[in-house]
């Protein structure tokens, strides 16, 4: 990491990305390389250039902040991904520190707390927003690990499709769709179809 730590943000809400350029523009070690409103814009930035922080929003459009952080991470995985989002929901907080967030901040952060989350990052620890420590404690349910085929299943059974909809649509076996049927109801812990979209709304996952 250079001494300088460069950072990117990742945000649809141009006041948000505006609040947050004002903060680092303060900071004497740091430096904002450019913000995002386009998570997919933000990745192709990554290609060409020395980043060692990503605030990243989660409810964006096109690509959100779980699909934008496994990309992070599979791709770029010494960079520090800190979610900034108005989801004060542990499942919402647990599921971005399985894909690989570094930290977990509410966007009523203060500038004195973003800048030490920044440097506490970047020394390898992992910080979460005081609000939603006791409740990640508290926490009594198990994120589901979905992968990312039943992802597709699981936003296609939400539009109402068939099993053989899915199928012919996804070029795959009836007999498949089914099996990741069972699968998506045995991670998410529900016995039908609606019990598993209601579920799986409740947690982002659609």
């Amino acid at each position: 990491m250079s001494e300088i730590i460069q950072v990117i943000v990742v945000d649809d809400h141009p006041l948000v990305l505006r609040g947050f350029e004002y903060i680092l523009a303060a900071a004497k070690d740091m430096q904002l390389s450019r913000s995002f409103e386009d998570a997919r814009e933000a990745i192709a930035f990554l290609e060409n250039a020395h980043v060692d922080v990503v605030l990243l929003d989660i409810n964006m459009p096109n690509m959100d902040g779980f699909q934008a952080i496994q990309t992070i991470q599979k791709h770029y995985p010494d960079i520090h991904v800190i979610a900034i989002s108005n989801l004060n929901e542990a499942s919402v907080a647990t599921r971005m520190l399985q894909h690989g967030a570094a930290g977990y901040l509410l966007k009523n952060v203060s500038a004195d707390e973003l800048i030490a989350a920044i440097h506490a990052v970047c020394r390898g620890e992992k910080i979460i927003a005081q609000e939603m420590q006791d409740m990640l404690k508290q926490a009594d349910h198990t994120v589901p690990i979905v992968t990312r085929r039943e992802q597709e299943i699981l936003l296609l059974l939400a539009k109402g499709f068939t099993t053989s909809k899915i199928a012919d649509d996804m070029f795959i076996s009836p007999l498949t769709v089914e099996s990741h049927r069972r699968n998506l109801l045995q991670k998410f812990k529900v016995t039908n179809v609606a019990s598993l979209i209601h579920r799986a709304t409740e947690m982002k996952f659609i």
